[in-house]
């Protein structure tokens, strides 16, 4: 049998660099995801209409395909 002692299971308290960190690390993560969409956004926009039909995008929703915003119509076919 395991057991687990109550100091153990205590989170340990957070210093104010701790949140710096957290807070840099957030926003480091943001920048990187948007250049990532960007790049997405740039290599459908390469693709020509017949490629795009085919992996079910349309070029007027191709930003909206790569933040995967959910459109009810998206996908649908006509």
């Amino acid at each position: 049998m395991t057991t687990i002692s109550p100091i153990a299971a205590r989170t340990a308290p957070q210093s104010s660099a701790s949140g710096f960190f957290r807070l840099l690390g957030s926003w480091v993560n943001g920048i990187v995801t948007y250049f990532a969409r960007r790049q997405a956004i740039q290599t459908l926009s390469e693709l020509d209409d017949r490629a795009l039909r085919d992996i079910g995008i349309e070029r007027s929703r191709i930003e909206s395909a790569v933040r995967g915003t959910v459109d009810p119509d998206f996908g649908r076919i006509r």
